[in-house]
Formats: structure tokens, sequence, C-alpha cells
């Protein structure tokens, strides 16, 4: 992938996190499901690099949240992905069945 390429799939992906922030506001306050708490593992589902320690830490914060996050159409070709899938197995983290 080119350089910017990349910047860009960086770009369109914490325009759309910021985009379900702001639409599922009241379900942000019940169940803590943040979509930018996910930034640290921006590189490794986006990129395949290996994810941090960080990032594994906030995929199990945000583990409960997932099955939402997918059903969000901005959020769905990212969580389904398969380097999100090798990323959360990576981290030990379940990806559950929606």
């Amino acid at each position: 992938m080119k350089k910017g390429g990349a910047a860009s799939v960086a770009a369109w992906f914490l325009v759309a996190m910021v985009v379900v922030l702001v639409a599922e506001v009241h379900e942000t306050a019940a169940a803590n499901c943040v979509p930018t708490e996910l930034s640290p593992c921006l590189a490794a589902i986006t990129g395949g690099s290996p994810p941090s320690p960080q990032c594994c830490s906030k995929l199990r914060e945000q583990q409960p949240c997932f099955c939402g996050y997918s059903k969000n159409p901005a959020l769905k070709p990212y969580v389904e992905s398969p380097n999100a899938k090798k990323v959360a197995a990576t981290c030990g983290v379940a990806f559950p069945r929606c």
C-alpha cells in the first residue's frame, strides 16, 4: 500500500470512529463503548503490524462492545476484518459471534 493510501485509511478509520461516537452517545454512557479507545490498535488492524500491549488492553476493555461495533456500517469493515480477528487472537481476546 502506498504511504498516502495508509494515511487515508487511517484518517477514514478515525473519522468513522468519531461519527459512531457522536451517534451513540447515549449507549456510550451506559456501556462505556467508545470506539476511539481502540486507536492504539489502528496500525495492527489496518496494516497487520503486531498489536501493542496498550492495544490488547483496550481490546479487553472494549470486548463487550464488539457486537455493537459490528452492527454499525461505518465500523463493521474494521471489526470484521481478518486483521482485526488476528489482533484479537494475538491479544487473547475472544471474538464474539454476534
